[in-house]
């Protein structure tokens, strides 16, 4: 009963591969994360990369700024080539990648992909000399690069051009345009160079990162107006728990619906103690809720009103979510594409009977004043009637029926 949703028609990205994963062309919207671990420390840092790979980070970018992070890099693959994690890491480059990678062959052959930013290889002839190493370096080693401009660190040479170029005009531009252009020309320039240099255009992705929702949207718009490199998506500075998670949301989800993007993060500031992955799990849930990729079952569920029964409500979802979330991994080994199914689960007979019957499977719950008998539907019709401290039980018991029945099982399942 899931619904078919028009999506997006993406636009034409030149295919990257990266360890494994395609980035552009017809590929996946793929989902990467970052350590904020130092790399020096490598078992933790190796502890936070099987995280986040867990959670489901397909690509995983590293801070490289020392020496002694370098050397640490094979290590770091290594152990996790050990333990049977296999996600490609990025070596994130700021100012002195150039001298890294030159001195560090193997952190340049480990690493899958560079990050190099623009505005901080190096002023003059020294960014010219220092940018063409590392595009020397990616070349001989056959890895891409992502040249990722960040407002917050513009080269502060192109920007005092472009400003004062901007001065002369009859009507001048507002400054923060004149940002704005500064980062995309930055970006899309360093590209040119890049493959002046040698590296082919099929191992270059673009980024040019804001912190303002608005701002990316207009700036990315840009990009794919004017290139065809695969773009990683985010904003530079999210913020922390909702205020980051509704900024990027809103921004990447209006940028995702017109096709653009072909990477993402969610930049998210971890509250104390919580986990880095939780931005993995956002970024997935972002992309299902557009209907861009399912990665686990999708459950509809109503907020609860005066209607409804709230603690019993609020009791038995949790507990649905719950065990659904439990079994995916077990369902995904036994079932093809179980990440397609919808379950809801509706509070009162509002609702409940409607919903339930637009999702794959569905329970409306009995609310206030109803009679204490639950409703399970399947495929769009009434498939049993359900009372007694036992409906969670018997509902996830005809859910297990449900997959059984319709879904194709796989190699390890049958």
């Amino acid at each position: 009963m899931t619904s078919t949703s028009v999506l997006p028609t993406r636009r034409t990205a030149i295919p990257v591969p990266i360890g494994g994963i395609i980035l552009g062309g017809s590929a996946p919207i793929a989902v990467q994360s970052m350590t904020d671990t130092a790399t020096t420390d490598v078992p933790a840092t190796v502890r936070q990369i099987v995280e986040l790979a867990e959670a489901g980070s397909e690509l995983v970018r590293l801070t490289v700024n020392s020496s002694d992070a370098a050397k640490a890099i094979p290590r770091i693959a290594e152990s996790l080539y050990r333990q049977g994690t296999h996600v490609p890491l990025i070596g994130d480059f700021h100012y002195n990648g150039h001298q890294l990678l030159t001195d560090f062959p193997d952190c340049a052959q480990v690493l899958a992909k560079y990050r190099i930013n623009p505005g901080n290889v190096g002023r003059g002839k020294s960014y010219d000399s220092h940018f063409a190493r590392m595009i020397e370096i990616a070349c001989r080693c056959d890895r891409p690069v992502r040249i990722g401009a960040n407002w917050g660190s513009l080269d502060p040479q192109l920007l005092s051009t472009m400003m004062e170029n901007n001065s002369r005009l009859p009507n001048p531009r507002a400054e923060q345009q004149v940002m704005e252009e500064t980062l995309i020309q930055s970006a899309l320039e360093s590209a040119r160079l890049a493959e002046l240099y040698g590296l082919t255009a099929d191992r270059i992705v673009l980024s040019a990162k804001v912190s303002g929702v608005q701002a990316l949207i207009r700036v990315y718009r840009r990009l794919a107006e004017e290139c065809a490199y695969p773009l990683h998506l985010g904003l530079t500075e999210a913020g922390p728990g909702t205020m980051g998670i509704v900024a990027s949301a809103t921004a990447m989800g209006i940028l995702l619906e017109k096709g653009i993007g072909d990477t993402i993060r969610v930049s998210l500031t971890p509250a104390p103690g919580s986990k880095r992955a939780e931005e993995v799990l956002v970024a997935r849930q972002l992309l299902q809720a557009l209907g861009l990729r399912y990665f686990s079952p999708q459950i509809t569920a109503c907020p609860g009103c005066g209607r409804t029964n709230r603690e019993q409500f609020q009791q038995m979802t949790s507990r649905i979510q719950s065990i659904i979330e439990q079994k995916t991994p077990l369902w995904k080994k036994r079932y093809t594409n179980i990440e397609s199914l919808h379950v809801a689960v509706m509070g009162c007979v509002v609702n409940g009977p409607g919903e339930s019957r637009h999702a794959d499977i569905g329970i409306s719950l009995p609310g206030q004043g109803e009679a204490p008998k639950a409703m399970i539907y399947t495929d769009g019709k009434l498939n049993s009637i359900v009372e007694g401290p036992e409906m969670v039980e018997q509902f996830l018991s005809y859910l297990e029926c449900y997959l059984e029945r319709k879904y194709v099982k796989t190699a390890e399942g049958e």
